[in-house]
């Protein structure tokens, strides 16, 4: 028996050894292809410090409307990851695309997550940026919530809210978010470099599959998902959400003209996520469009998207 058992603790020494052995190299190949990528990491917008820490402002074309576009939860890129929709845009309008705090080239910061500091930090870049209300948001997904309640504490600053399938409060009651452990594991195997070794999980990504991006856009997607993949901001965000979801749900709902591009929702745990939606947008006297596309919709339909955004802009 005692055998037995010694044979077994000096198994699990050894397992252990090695899965501690192929965390230390991957942490090393981590780092030291960081230092090779930040040559194509740099940023191709604004830096602006706002609370002490840098935030990245992408701008593109010009026009009397601004365009606001607002990443949903998780999103590395923004600025590429939204390219399909605001190219086809930018001739026509003023394009900006704002990257909060542990997103994109903006940095990752000790910076609450609560909706009112978010959404002040993004006004704040955007003046610091330059940019001037009122604006017309596009918020994808989670960032509806914060699209919602800027329209309901700065009605003067929003003209219109065209949703990329973006989250409304009702949601939240229904979401089955991730545990402190499961994303504190994801969050761990990225930061030791791990995800390399399942580029799948990168190469999947609706922007990259749907070859909006050149090849050295792709390398530069890749080089950002592999630094800012499950940051400490977006699990902040993920833990805060119910509660800045609930502080939207007891304002009043915006009087702003609305349109959701509503996707089919099987990519979302959330059984009539598409209903929610349009019960939403119905009572804003708003307009909905359901498209037979995944969540990412504006990197599957972003001509549809953007030939109806042009009308509905023009018509307000």
């Amino acid at each position: 028996m005692k055998k037995a058992l010694g044979k077994t603790r000096i198994v699990v020494i050894v397992v252990i050894g090695i899965l501690l052995l192929f965390v230390a190299i991957s942490f090393i190949n981590h780092r030291i292809r960081l230092n090779i990528e930040s040559e194509i990491r740099s940023p191709i917008g604004t830096m602006v410090n706002v609370n002490d820490h840098q935030m990245h402002v992408y701008t593109e074309g010009s026009g009397t409307k601004t365009l606001v576009f607002m990443s949903g939860g998780g999103t590395s890129s923004p600025v590429l990851d939204f390219k399909g929709l605001y190219s086809k845009l930018s001739s026509q309008y003023r394009i900006v695309v704002v990257e909060k705090a542990g997103y994109g080239y903006s940095e990752t910061a000790a910076v609450s997550r609560d909706i009112d500091s978010i959404l002040e930090e993004t006004r704040t870049a955007l003046t610091l940026a330059g940019e001037q209300a009122p604006y017309i948001l596009y918020p994808h997904s989670m960032s509806g919530i914060e699209a919602l309640y800027w329209a309901q504490k700065y009605p003067e600053e929003v003209t219109a809210i065209i949703g990329l399938d973006p989250a409304v409060p009702a949601a939240y009651e229904k979401y089955p978010l991730p545990s402190d452990f499961t994303m504190g594991l994801t969050s761990f195997a990225a930061r030791v470099g791990i995800t390399r070794f399942f580029p799948s999980i990168v190469d999947s990504s609706a922007a990259i599959q749907e070859n909006h991006l050149s090849e050295q856009e792709k390398k530069v997607y890749r080089a950002v998902f592999y630094e800012k993949t499950q940051s400490s901001n977006m699990i902040e965000e993920v833990k805060m959400i119910s509660n800045n979801a609930k502080k939207v749900s007891e304002g009043d709902i915006p009087d702003v003209p609305m349109y959701f591009f509503i996707s089919n929702g099987k990519e979302i745990p959330v059984d009539g996520w598409g209903n929610l939606l349009m019960k939403y947008v119905e009572t804003a006297n708003g307009k909905y469009m359901i498209l037979d596309s995944g969540h990412y919709i504006h990197d599957h339909e972003p001509e549809i998207i953007a030939e109806e955004s042009m009308k509905f802009i023009e018509s307000i």
